[in-house]
């Protein structure tokens, strides 16, 4: 990397100039060009734009951390890896490939991921997640309980509806462990409010080793479980995992 102490007057006040812009990788790509001989034998655009994709790519890569960091997810290396080919999983992976290319996320639709437990639910939740952030949505994973506590203390502090503000401008939401808590009154309010809060303008995944058909039974008020199940389920995508556990390392 070049220093400063070699530039003439010129080179240093741009150099300033492009600090003071806050375009700090452009300023050092240009700083590493202006100590490189063989670099005045590049065309202009050529070295112009090595400058600029220097200061995207920084940027670039900067936002993805700040996002990633927000998500908390669980598998923050999660992928779409060969795995998924394999046939003792019994996967639908036509299906699993078309959403891989977000326009589903772009559309603002749900997807329910079930299956046994131990087949990768969670893993495959999370690698839609880091999709979803390289292409710079907000995301956010979290378990159905944490979700449920979290809104009981924004209640108590009275922030609850800041709460719910927020969650619903996130791109994609993950509620991962549905069906392993107890849907109280209140908890039947608590989700409703979030998933009444995103419907039809942001994605939500449901993440849980309970089959859709069972969900109704899992609120204790039917009028709340007739309204949450028709948001969640109208026009969502679904994936079962039912093959074998990932966990145990069998071939």
């Amino acid at each position: 990397m070049g220093t400063i102490e070699k530039l003439d007057d010129r080179q240093t006040e741009i150099y300033m100039h492009l600090r003071s812009m806050k375009l700090p990788a452009m300023a050092q790509a240009y700083l590493d060009q202006t100590q490189d001989p063989n670099e005045e034998l590049k065309p202009f655009d050529e070295r112009v734009g090595s400058l600029v994709t220097c200061e995207w790519e920084s940027r670039r890569s900067k936002k993805i951390a700040r996002l990633m960091k927000a998500a908390t997810l669980r598998y923050q290396d999660a992928s779409f890896d060969d795995s998924l080919n394999d046939r003792s999983r019994k996967l639908d992976t036509e299906i699993i490939g078309q959403l891989c290319k977000g326009r589903w996320i772009d559309e603002g639709k749900n997807l329910l991921i079930t299956g046994l437990t131990g087949a990768g639910k969670t893993y495959l939740s999370n690698a839609y997640c880091v999709q979803a952030i390289q292409n710079f949505h907000t995301v956010r994973y979290i378990k159905a309980s944490r979700l449920m506590e979290e809104m009981g203390k924004a209640r108590m502090k009275e922030q609850y509806m800041d709460y719910v503000d927020k969650t619903s401008r996130l791109d994609l939401l993950v509620i991962d462990d549905f069906g392993l808590m107890q849907l109280d009154v209140d908890k039947c309010r608590d989700l409703f409010e979030i998933i009444d809060s995103r419907e039809g303008r942001k994605s939500t995944i449901i993440v849980s080793q309970y089959p859709v058909s069972s969900w109704f039974e899992m609120f204790k008020n039917d009028t709340y479980a007739d309204a949450c199940m028709s948001r969640i389920t109208n026009h969502a995508y679904r994936v079962e995992m039912n093959g074998r556990n990932m966990r145990d390392g069998a071939a």
